[in-house]
């Protein structure tokens, strides 16, 4: 049974400790003390944001640009930072005229808060990581305002599964959440910060970029790596053992992610491959080499797939790099003329019309024409030019040429000629005459 008139006692107690808080003198003055702070800190927040360059206008360009964007976003944290401010010097000075300040710290506390949720909103762009960081952080400050949060923890603490020398506490696994997610986020910007400042780099080719910014992120996943297993406490001898473990897995089952990943940094280091570069694998796949990873390379091809070739392909097969060293390339297209045609013309007019494309280079060769036979229906001709690129994708080399060939034959009114096939009869009479079929007398009746 509820004994009502111990709960009407207690209430009525509380009820005289309210009112009593609501009559005192130092009461009115830290509520007047707040109020005031909250009017002083949005008028001294407005005159800091007009007097500083940094923090009126978001910057475009310029140096130092990563860090005034960050400036530029801090400004949504000037108010409640001034008034923590304001409310930390309020404190001594109510403390020594009225004696009673706990008011007036709790609405520190709450400003405090506030700063921390308008820092995750601004500073924190990945709405999954946001809303963890808000599920954790701001209930932990509020337990920290009202002194719960060591009682909190404590609690979290006695909740764990042991399972032999193993003990996983709610605690563990939830500063393990938090932390790996807050260490995630800040290797995914130091890496784009650090990808960014490498491929700014002039000085550096592709390849050495590619080099740069793979070990880049291998020291980036170590550093990081490490750094979380020691704010987890977790002791860095037993990698040791761990190490060991990896080492047989490489042995038996983990060998070809091995291969693949050593191919590649050797790929890296070797420089015998390169963004841009147009490969052609021994099994005829071939495109532009867009990115060498850490296990696999990715061929773009001209037709808007990605193909995905391990990178132990580049070692122990046979591939064709047609522009490691020079983009030139030598093409040739075919084409044939009628037998009645004055085919001493050919060669002349035929490289003067395709030197004219804009593409087609008189280096290392100039273009050059070639008899190549006597067909069935006419005699056919080759022509041979070098050009800049590979003909495919948005450059038609071949095509271009095979137009201008024939412009050329047109405009000079020399024929492409048809197949064509003699047919020779020998004689109108035929070959076998046939003889009429002898008739047969009928068989004489035998005698009567």
């Amino acid at each position: 049974m509820v004994d009502l008139a111990n709960l009407q006692a207690q209430f009525l107690e509380y009820w005289m400790i309210v009112f009593a808080w609501l009559k005192s003198p130092a009461f009115y003055a830290q509520v007047g003390a707040i109020i005031l702070a909250w009017l002083l800190a949005g008028i001294v927040s407005k005159f800091i944001r007009a007097r500083v360059p940094l923090l009126q206008n978001a910057p475009q360009d310029g140096r130092l640009l990563f860090i005034r964007n960050w400036v530029y976003k801090a400004r949504g944290l000037l108010f409640p930072l001034v008034l923590v401010a304001i409310l930390a010097t309020t404190i001594p000075v109510l403390r020594s005229i009225t004696g009673s300040v706990w008011l007036v710290q709790i609405a520190q506390s709450l400003a405090l808060v506030l700063t921390i949720f308008n820092a995750i909103k601004l500073f924190v762009p990945n709405d999954g990581l946001r809303k963890i960081v808000n599920l954790v952080v701001l209930p932990s400050a509020l337990l920290m305002v009202f002194g719960k949060f060591d009682e909190f923890t404590a609690f979290l603490d006695t909740l764990a599964l042991e399972l032999g020398n193993i003990r996983l506490s709610a605690l563990f696994l939830i500063k393990a959440a938090i932390f790996g997610a807050i260490i995630f986020w800040l290797g995914r910007q130091s890496n784009t910060a650090g990808q960014t400042a490498i491929h700014k780099q002039e000085a550096l080719d592709l390849g050495m970029k590619s080099l740069v910014s793979k070990l880049f992120q291998i020291v980036l996943f170590i550093v990081f790596g490490i750094i979380f297993l020691q704010v987890l406490g977790v002791d860095l001898t037993a990698l040791a053992v761990l190490g060991g473990a990896v080492g047989v897995g490489l042995g038996f089952g983990l060998q070809q992610i091995a291969a693949n990943f050593i191919s590649g940094m050797i790929i890296l280091f070797e420089r015998s491959l390169q963004p841009g570069d147009y490969i052609e694998m021994e099994d005829g796949r071939a495109g532009i080499l867009k990115e060498i990873n850490m296990r696999s390379t990715t061929l773009e091809t001209y037709d808007g797939k990605e193909v995905m070739l391990p990178n132990d392909k580049f070692i122990t097969t046979t591939f064709v790099n047609w522009t490691r060293d020079d983009p030139r390339q030598r093409y040739e297209v075919e084409f044939s003329v009628a037998y009645d045609t004055d085919i001493e013309q050919i060669p002349e007019l035929i490289a003067t019309a395709v030197a004219k494309h804009p593409q087609v280079l008189d280096q290392p060769e100039p273009v050059d024409v070639e008899l190549r036979g006597f067909g069935d229906s006419g005699i056919n001709f080759a022509v041979e030019f070098w050009a800049d690129g590979i003909d495919d994708g948005k450059n038609k080399f071949s095509s271009d040429v095979l137009f201008i060939v024939w412009r050329a034959l047109k405009a000079n009114d020399i024929k492409i000629p048809y197949p064509q096939r003699e047919i020779r009869m020998l004689s109108d009479e035929p070959l076998l005459k046939a003889s009429p079929a002898k008739r047969k007398s009928p068989a004489a009746k035998p005698a009567g």
